[in-house]
C-alpha cells in the first residue's frame, strides 16, 4: 500500500477491566479516532493487548459512525467482517518460518531445538504452536507479570485456555502444571 507507516495507540491498561469497560473504551477511542483512518489513509491493527475482541469493538464502532463497511479500514477483523482466513495465526507462524530459514542457510533445523518464546499472546501461542510443529520443544514464555519455564515443554493446551478464554496472568499455568517455576 502506498500510504507509507506509522503506529499509534493509548495508554489504556485492560488489566482488571470487565468486558463492558473494554468494549466502552474501544467505542469511545474509535469515535476520536475514525476521522483520521480509512482504507487509502491509515489502517489501525492489533497489537499488545488488542485481540479480535477489541479490534470487534472498534471496527463496530467504526460502522456505526460512517454507515461504511469499509473491509479495508482496520486489519485484524474476524472472517464474518472481512477479515483473512489464517490472520490470528499469521505473525506469530511467520516468525517461525523466518527462523526456519535462517536455521536451513546453516544447515539447521528446529528439530530437537529448546526455544524460549517472549510473551503469551496471539502471537506467541501461534510460534509455540508452529515450533511444536517443527520439531523444537518450547520451554519458557512470558507476560507482563514474569515469565514460566516449564522443563517439559510448555503445554500450549493450558497455555491458550490461560490466555485466551480466562484472559489471566501466566503465573497461573503452575495450577495445572506445578513442576514448572515462574520468574
Amino acid at each position: 500500500m502506498p500510504i507509507g507507516g506509522g503506529k499509534g495507540g493509548s495508554d489504556f491498561d485492560p488489566k482488571g477491566k470487565s468486558d463492558a469497560e473494554i468494549m466502552r473504551f474501544c467505542q469511545s477511542f474509535m469515535s476520536e479516532l475514525a476521522m483520521h483512518i480509512g482504507p487509502d489513509t491509515d489502517v489501525p491493527a492489533g497489537d499488545i493487548g488488542v485481540s479480535g475482541r477489541e479490534i470487534g469493538y472498534l471496527f463496530g464502532q467504526y460502522k456505526k459512525m460512517t454507515g461504511r463497511f469499509d473491509a479495508g479500514t482496520i486489519t485484524g477483523k474476524g472472517l464474518t467482517y472481512g477479515g483473512s482466513l489464517t490472520r490470528t495465526e499469521a505473525t506469530g507462524y511467520g516468525l517461525v518460518y523466518f527462523t526456519k530459514e535462517m536455521l536451513a542457510a546453516t544447515n539447521q533445523s528446529l528439530k530437537n531445538k529448546t526455544v524460549v518464546v517472549s510473551g503469551s499472546g496471539n502471537v506467541a501461542i501461534y510460534a509455540i504452536e508452529k515450533a511444536e510443529e517443527l520439531g523444537a520443544k518450547v520451554v519458557a514464555c512470558s507476560d507482563s507479570s514474569g515469565y514460566i519455564f516449564d522443563q517439559e515443554g510448555i503445554n500450549l493446551k493450558t497455555l491458550k485456555q490461560i490466555k485466551e478464554v480466562e484472559r489471566r496472568r501466566i503465573h497461573t499455568y503452575l495450577e495445572k502444571h506445578p513442576t514448572a517455576e515462574i520468574f
